[in-house]
């Protein structure tokens, strides 16, 4: 299925729905949805995303947002989707390679 057309508007808040790798469960222990907790905040320290609510489930998390800048929205996604990943690889011994 294609992606659907992005646009962009400054100062609107956003619902972002995002979910886990195949849809598996890798957010079903509490340390690691503390983890993307984590990156959420450090995303908001290091970009300013103004965070409204979130809600990180087993599988997928929604994020209310106001984006207050072009590159902030895609920034913090980046940040904490990537390093919670990164984490969550290293502590299973998960390999993009097998």
């Amino acid at each position: 299925m294609a992606r659907a057309n992005r646009h962009y508007i400054p100062n609107y808040v956003w619902h972002i729905t995002h979910r886990c790798h195949k849809k598996e469960f890798l957010l079903k222990f509490l340390k690691d949805r503390k983890r993307w907790m984590y990156w959420l905040f450090e995303a908001k320290k290091r970009f300013g995303l103004r965070i409204l609510n979130y809600t990180v489930t087993s599988n997928h998390i929604h994020l209310l947002v106001i984006d207050n800048g072009r590159e902030v929205l895609p920034k913090s996604i980046q940040l904490v989707a990537g390093r919670t990943a990164q984490e969550y690889n290293q502590i299973k011994k998960r390999n993009e390679w097998i």
